[in-house]
């Protein structure tokens, strides 16, 4: 999750809510790549779940990486709770059961999400091996319960695992035990920023598989590939899901802002204190009907925390963000970034991932979106299975990459991170399976070597 956003200007008219979004709009020779993931720690010893608190906790952890960095650290009533990098580079921030996030800076290949990554890693390595930590990547954690997970001290996770149980059965799973790779991509006008939405909110199931990687739960399948995909259907559906409505006519900066107003809100940010709002829409306090701050109206910063809290598949704020994808082993997280920006970056790709997807109806899209966290490239839509779909993605993205023909210092293209996905539709099997065998025949049922074979 970002960071929590700072203008405290009270908003006037509607118009300023779209104009904030709308001025993310850039030219395509300023467009950038950004890459979020997301991993578990761990103890070395034990492999239990790593306390906020202590010498060797995940407070110990951040302190040693803002020593390491030179970054400044993000505070809440005294605790340390992320870094950034002043100079526009990443954040680092704690998600609620303490997973470890790379917020990446904005670079303009994939190769720098790569160079950027190992770097991390690196560093990471540095601080957290000596405290006897290290990082699982995969989808959700697999062999903790949820009351063995700890909290880290951050006031708008409190707000939402008191709302969560309200709205759905698995919000507190998303929060504590489930981990995500995504990437943020930009538009060059509101027609580009519309096609794109369109295009990967109907093939976000086709990443769903590709990233599959959370078939356990608590020591044992749980019958999914993706569970952390399944988690999402039932979490809150007033804030997630295939959003319909961005495939009607009229579908523009405005109609995300009316869908915008009317979700609930969490939490209102004020100085260094989280305010209870959750369940009241976002035009009440617009509005000045905001029960917990009568009479006030929001500011920008406001609007901007909302948006952030909103989780459909596809998230619309100054760019547009993919949110399918399972938390997956270092050497496959680039391959996310590659996958859409050669479908989305490329004209003559996207074109042709708007032919591919534009006869689906919304009723086929859900459905898709139903079965794929339980049968990965076996669920279908229409009379096609998703690994059919899978293929031609992969196909339509390799060639998107090498029209764009970024090289790197060998002279390589951006396509080669595609390379983990290719070997993949190879085997003709999510990750998941390819672990699910693994636990049925190598691993003697247990899960234990995840922590060795899927470790950073």
């Amino acid at each position: 999750m970002a960071r929590d956003q700072i203008d405290m200007t009270p908003l006037q008219s509607r118009d300023e809510l779209v104009a904030w979004v709308e001025a993310g709009i850039k030219p395509p020779s300023e467009f950038r790549i950004g890459t979020e993931h997301e991993k578990t720690p761990f103890t070395l010893e034990g492999r239990q779940p790593v306390p906020y608190e202590g010498a060797r906790g995940i407070g110990a952890l951040l302190e040693g990486m803002q020593l390491l960095l030179g970054w400044e650290p993000i505070m809440e009533h005294g605790n340390i709770i992320g870094l950034y990098d002043v100079t526009g580079g990443g954040a680092i921030s704690l998600e609620p059961g303490g997973q470890f996030e790379l917020s990446g800076a904005p670079v303009e290949n994939v190769h720098q999400t790569q160079s950027e990554l190992m770097a991390h890693l690196a560093q990471v390595r540095e601080i957290a091996t000596p405290l006897g930590i290290g990082f699982l990547g995969l989808g959700m954690t697999p062999s903790w319960s949820r009351s063995q997970i700890p909290v880290m001290p951050k006031g708008r996770y409190k707000i939402m695992t008191n709302y969560m149980p309200k709205v759905g059965q698995y919000g507190i799973d998303m929060m504590y035990r489930t981990c995500t790779v995504q990437t943020n991509l930009d538009f060059s006008s509101e027609a580009d920023m519309v096609k794109k939405l369109r295009v990967s909110l109907a093939l976000q199931p086709v990443a769903t598989a590709l990233f599959a990687n959370s078939p356990f739960t608590e020591g044992k399948p749980n019958g999914f590939l993706s569970f952390r995909s399944e988690i999402w259907r039932d979490t809150d559906n007033a804030r997630s899901g295939m959003l319909p409505w961005v495939f009607e006519d009229g579908m523009g900066f405005e109609r995300w802002v009316d869908y915008a107003l009317d979700v609930p809100m969490y939490f209102v940010k004020r100085g260094e204190t989280y305010i209870d709002v959750a369940g009241s829409s976002f035009r009440a306090f617009f509005e000045g009907r905001n029960n917990s701050l009568p009479g006030e109206r929001p500011t920008l910063s406001d609007w901007a925390n909302h948006l952030s809290t909103i989780f459909p598949e596809v998230r619309l704020k100054r760019y547009l963000e993919m949110r399918g994808a399972d938390g997956v082993p270092w050497g496959r997280l680039p391959a996310l970034p590659a996958f859409w920006v050669g479908l989305l970056y490329d004209n003559g790709s996207l074109d042709a991932a708007w032919d591919l997807v534009s006869h689906w109806t919304a009723a086929e899209r859900q459905a898709l979106r139903d079965d794929v966290p339980r049968f990965g490239f076996k669920a279908r839509i229409k009379d096609r299975y998703l690994f059919e779909i899978a293929k031609e993605c992969l196909k339509l993205s390799h060639a998107g990459l090498r029209r764009r023909n970024r090289v790197d210092h060998s002279g390589r293209d951006e396509s080669r991170h595609l390379e983990p996905l290719e070997r993949i539709l190879e085997a003709g099997r999510t990750p998941a399976e390819e672990m699910l065998d693994k636990f049925n025949g190598d691993w003697g049922g247990s899960v234990e070597p995840v922590y060795q074979e899927y470790a950073f």
